[in-house]
């Protein structure tokens, strides 16, 4: 079956930098689209950045655009986040999430699995 295991996160203080990992297993990984969505204390869950099966297609949300690059290891069956310039609004628990095909359509959470995330909180 379909496994996301997160890691990487922890507590960084503003401006700071963090590198996301999510160890896919059970399926395909360079077949499908893979995105991170972001949950953060009392509100819903948001749409950060995906990227299609090929990599070099990428989509961010405007509040994380030019700060977070996300990218994949189809060798490893790894999708990472590196997230730079750290705000406190970034705190959530971030998770990956696998779309059903190689491409997406950007904001979308259509996702048909997700992983348990890792908590990121960003504070002085």
């Amino acid at each position: 079956q379909v496994q996301l295991v997160e890691s990487g996160g922890g507590l960084v203080q503003p401006g700071g930098s963090l590198r996301l990992s999510c160890a896919a297993s059970g399926f395909t990984f360079s077949s499908y689209a893979m995105s991170w969505v972001r949950q953060a204390p009392g509100k819903g869950l948001e749409w950060v950045s995906a990227i299609a099966s090929v990599a070099s297609i990428t989509s961010y949300a405007d509040s994380v655009k030019g700060r977070f690059t996300i990218s994949r290891d189809n060798t490893k069956n790894t999708l990472y986040l590196q997230m730079n310039s750290l705000k406190p609004d970034d705190t959530a628990v971030y998770y990956c999430a696998k779309y059903p095909g190689p491409y997406y359509r950007a904001g979308s959470k259509g996702y048909d699995s997700r992983g348990q995330g890792t908590q990121v909180t960003v504070s002085s």
